[in-house]
């Protein structure tokens, strides 16, 4: 069975990296975007599976791109996952308003992470 697809939205290059090797490892493809508007165009080029959007971008930030996201015909179907080291209660409400179905903190727990994104994708079990 193919793995899912994922498109990292993160600008934080160590971030980018633990996160894709984390991913790597378990088998997933992973698409990478250092900023929204890159992220955006991947979304259209690659159709993946789950989006993990980091909310503090440069440029346009993560909740923006992740509005865009949900108004296009094309995308809206992705789901978009929030990654931010904002973890308080009114930053998840403010999320999930945005049109994000979940939210990871960061910094995560690398023993869990994988698990914790595999959830959020239709169709797979991990």
């Amino acid at each position: 069975m193919k793995k899912p697809t994922i498109l990292l939205i993160e600008d934080n290059e160590f971030n980018m990296i633990l996160f894709r090797d984390l991913l790597h490892m378990e088998g997933f493809t992973v698409v990478e975007a250092y900023d929204a508007e890159v992220g955006i165009q991947r979304a259209r080029e690659t159709s993946p599976d789950v989006i993990l959007m980091d909310i503090q971008l440069p440029g346009m930030d993560g909740l923006t791109a992740t509005r865009i996201i949900q108004k296009d015909p094309v995308l809206k179907q992705i789901p978009v996952v929030a990654l931010t080291a904002y973890a308080m209660e009114t930053d998840k409400k403010e999320a999930i308003a945005a049109g994000c179905i979940g939210f990871i903190a960061k910094p995560v727990d690398t023993r869990s992470f994988v698990k914790s994104v595999s959830k959020f994708i239709p169709d797979h079990t991990n």
